[in-house]
């Protein structure tokens, strides 16, 4: 069974080692650590790793170091919540709302090393990491690939081997999974689980699909970042597909990675939600299979709306698109500061500049992004 799964799968704990002695010796990779010089002495840094007699201690080392210096920097606060709903005895398939490419999960994981816990699993397209390198760092960090590439045929055989993978990660070595609540990251704030997700879960035990998902512990996760991470890079994508499908850039998901790592996010809120039990009870049972998929979705969203924490921004942007203003219907104007806003619209009029599309379109879906989640906490 291991070796179905060997062109996906995260390194093991004996692999993991191996990997990262031959990793922390290799002159190339210890230069490229010197990016962190300015707060880190890298040489006590790599006796530090090599000295890791096992995973979750490297995992400590290396990765907790790696997060907790791009959080000083990029970030002004993160609070967490929700880890009494996880039972680390008790393994589960988190599903979050995805912003971010790389942050999304690290913060799960951050939160977990934080309990003293191990990390979880966590999904990740192989077209996001093709570097050689990359591929490394994902499987000794406990992330498995989603294979995304190939014809029909191809592509089908893949979605069954991860439903597969996933069931085999949570029932048989009982290791908890994130993945992401659709196919790729939210562009326009619009956070929504695609069925097309759940379905992909079932596909393992097609004869008991909501037995399997009710057994596989579906816990919501919800991230929101103040300062939303690429959001020019998306209200760019959004604007140019409004007439054709958007052509990626060969280097655009590597600069997504690193903006995202590196840019200015101001405070972020990380909420681990209580696993679904109660809502599968309540699902009718006459209904047809996709929808009581969609019921789950709805399920599922609405733990992550309410545990979405709206910031001065979100409010502004609804405020500026409604033009409700201070008498306005919502009436959430009070909830910032004329200052506050000052320095939001100098914040989107500095986003909106890009080569190939409009100032005011760009606008458009800048506050899209912002106002979205306002949208979906008050429905």
């Amino acid at each position: 069974m291991k070796h179905l799964f060997d062109n996906i799968r995260p390194y093991t704990e004996q692999e993991t080692m191996q990997a990262v002695k031959k990793l922390f010796t290799d002159p190339k990779f210890i230069q490229q650590l010197s990016i962190f010089e300015d707060k880190i002495n890298v040489e006590e840094w790599v006796k530090k790793v090599l000295a890791c007699s096992t995973r979750f201690k490297f995992h400590l080392a290396f990765a907790d170091t790696i997060f907790h210096y791009f959080v000083e920097k990029t970030c002004k606060k993160v609070h967490y919540s929700g880890i009494e709903n996880i039972d680390p005895k008790n393994p589960c398939l988190l599903i979050g709302n995805h912003r971010d490419i790389i942050l999304d999960s690290a913060f799960l994981q951050i939160y977990y090393f934080k309990n003293g816990y191990e990390a979880s699993r966590s999904a990740i397209g192989d077209n996001l990491i093709a570097n050689l390198l990359f591929v490394e760092l994902a499987r000794i960090h406990e992330m498995f690939l989603v294979l995304r590439s190939g014809a029909l045929k191809e592509r089908l055989g893949n979605t069954q081997l991860l439903s597969s993978y996933i069931y085999h990660s949570i029932f048989e070595e009982k290791k908890s999974v994130w993945t992401a609540q659709g196919n790729g990251r939210t562009k326009n704030g619009d956070d929504k689980t695609q069925p097309g997700l759940l379905k992909m879960l079932t596909l393992v035990d097609p004869k008991n699909p909501l037995q399997l998902l009710k057994q596989m512990q579906i816990t919501p996760v919800t991230i929101s970042y103040q300062y939303e991470p690429c959001a020019q890079l998306k209200a760019r994508e959004l604007a140019l597909s409004e007439n054709a499908p958007y052509v990626k850039q060969p280097d655009e998901d590597a600069r997504s990675i690193k903006e995202g790592i590196t840019g200015y996010k101001g405070e972020v809120h990380f909420v681990i939600g209580k696993p679904l039990q109660q809502e599968f009870e309540n699902i009718p049972q006459e209904l047809s299979l996709n929808d009581k998929l969609a019921l789950l979705c709805d399920q599922i969203d609405k733990q992550i709306y309410e545990n979405y924490f709206l910031y001065p921004q979100n409010y502004m942007a609804i405020d500026i698109q409604e033009n409700s203003g201070r008498d306005g219907a919502r009436h959430v104007s009070t909830l910032y500061t004329d200052k506050e806003k000052i320095d939001f619209m100098k914040y989107l009029e500095e986003q909106a500049v890009v080569s190939d599309v409009p100032k005011e379109k760009m606008m458009k879906y800048l506050l899209d992004i912002y106002a979205n989640p306002v949208r979906n906490k008050h429905l």
